[in-house]
């Protein structure tokens, strides 16, 4: 069984000698600095090139550095860059200046576990991974909550890695929820099934629903509230989260418990079993990392066509008119 910890099994005064050094100050890392802040961590640094992100540090209270000159400064070097600059970032801005003692968190697994990125073996690599968009972390802390994050430890040079990215996790809130301790192969392959599997089968059936039930008559703007538009899933989703994937159920009348259940059953389901195993394929033997590494390498291409192509399909088209008309 996984390992969990909460509150009482790390404490944030193991930080405070430290300058942590926040590199990226996007959504998470904004977020996981203030929330630290707000634990009581005095000596947080920001490290981003000149754009938005800086004059919002700045206007955040904290002192803003590049990228080179607070990796210089930090102890603890949070790389909260997106996935696809960090290796280029790291080779060019945050190597040149790690020191022994040094301590590398990600918030992904992704540029460890397929080795774009190699840290040196005199610092701590260590992940706290947030199951959560920085808005939700910041708003989460704020309302005395927290949100779960894992951790891992893929090198642990002075001895004392967990109990680093343990106190982080504290700092961030996430002790207050659980966090859950995993690799970084864990990290990266349940966020990219749930990228891969997970959400594109979700879209298709209900993009598929979709289009079936405009062919057989029904009005588009009934169709999107009843799939969606209304926001009855997401609260069916926090239940889930809450209360449990069938447990939820009886919160529903019987004649959807009946119909949810009976049709669970005789749904072919060796379609989606083939796919998941597919696609894990592909994760284990390198070959989708390979793939974005070289569509990034060619200027995102299919990325933006396959954007175009979402975003002005029919049922975003039909959104676009519904909410035009809704109060």
């Amino acid at each position: 069984m996984a390992k969990i910890y909460y509150d009482s099994d790390t404490d944030v005064d193991i930080l405070k000698n430290n300058v942590i050094a926040i590199i990226g100050y996007g959504n998470q890392g904004r977020a996981q600095a203030l929330n630290m802040r707000d634990s009581g961590l005095k000596n947080i640094i920001i490290g981003n090139i000149k754009d938005e992100y800086w004059q919002t540090a700045k206007e955040d209270g904290f002192e803003v550095y590049l990228i080179e000159e607070a990796c210089k400064k930090g102890d603890i070097i949070f790389v909260l860059v997106p996935d696809e600059v960090a290796p280029e970032i790291y080779k060019e801005k945050i190597e040149p200046y790690l020191k022994e003692g040094n301590v590398l968190n990600f918030a992904s697994g992704y540029n460890i576990t397929y080795k774009f990125i190699q840290p040196s073996n005199y610092v701590d690599v260590v992940m706290v991974a947030p199951r959560m968009i920085g808005k939700g972390v910041r708003e989460l802390y704020l309302g005395g909550k927290g949100v779960p994050s894992f951790i891992a430890v893929k090198q642990d040079a002075s001895g004392k890695a967990k109990d680093i990215a343990l106190a982080i996790a504290k700092a961030i809130g996430s002790t207050k929820k659980s966090v859950i301790e995993v690799t970084f192969k864990d990290e990266t392959f349940l966020d990219l099934m749930s990228e891969h599997v997970t959400w594109p089968l979700i879209i298709s059936v209900l993009t598929e629903v979709y289009n079936f039930e405009i062919k057989m008559g029904h009005p588009e703007e009934a169709v999107l509230m009843e799939l969606y538009g209304s926001k009855e899933p997401a609260i069916m989703m926090e239940e889930i989260a809450d209360i449990g994937l069938f447990k939820q159920l009886p919160l529903h009348s019987h004649t959807s418990q009946y119909g949810q259940l009976t049709r669970y059953e005789i749904i072919d389901k060796d379609y989606i079993r083939k796919f998941a195993k597919e696609q894990y394929r592909d994760l284990e033997n390198g070959r989708f990392a390979r793939e974005w590494r070289i569509e990034q390498d060619n200027g995102l291409p299919v990325f933006k066509k396959l954007i175009d192509k979402a975003f002005n399909c029919n049922i975003s088209q039909a959104e676009t008119k519904l909410k035009q008309r809704l109060k």
